[in-house]
């Protein structure tokens, strides 16, 4: 596979990614509060899943549907929205946040989606003029 096809195909993945759980985190909240907290019965984090579930859906359909210099913006956004979030479940596992095992999944989630981004940023055809 040459570089565009597999940076196309990254950012493919990536948009998946994104549709999915911002979909479960903005309909069924729970499922992701039983994954991600050590309180996972607690309805306290439903308002923020949600809120960053319509955020997340809009962003994975920019990667899908954007094109040129929009679609451009998009890719150089998903590579700083996934590093911070990588940075930031690091900080929550060293901190002590959340369980480990917590900690561990949401940094390898994270990172998984940082390498993504930085593939389609790098290796995806460049916007037409």
């Amino acid at each position: 596979m040459n570089r565009p096809a597999l940076g196309a195909a990254a950012l493919r993945t990536l948009a998946a990614i994104r549709l999915v759980n911002g979909a479960i985190a903005l309909l069924a909240p729970g499922v992701l509060v039983r994954r991600t907290s050590p309180h996972p019965h607690s309805t306290d984090p439903n308002y923020a899943f949600r809120m960053f579930g319509i955020r997340t859906v809009v962003l994975g359909a920019d990667l899908l549907l954007l094109t040129g210099e929009d679609q451009a913006r998009a890719r150089n956004q998903a590579v700083l929205i996934h590093a911070v979030d990588t940075v930031s479940a690091m900080v929550g596992g060293v901190r002590g946040d959340q369980p480990s095992r917590i900690a561990r999944m949401t940094i390898g989630i994270s990172a998984i989606n940082t390498v993504l981004a930085v593939i389609g940023r790098l290796w995806a055809s460049p916007p037409e003029p």
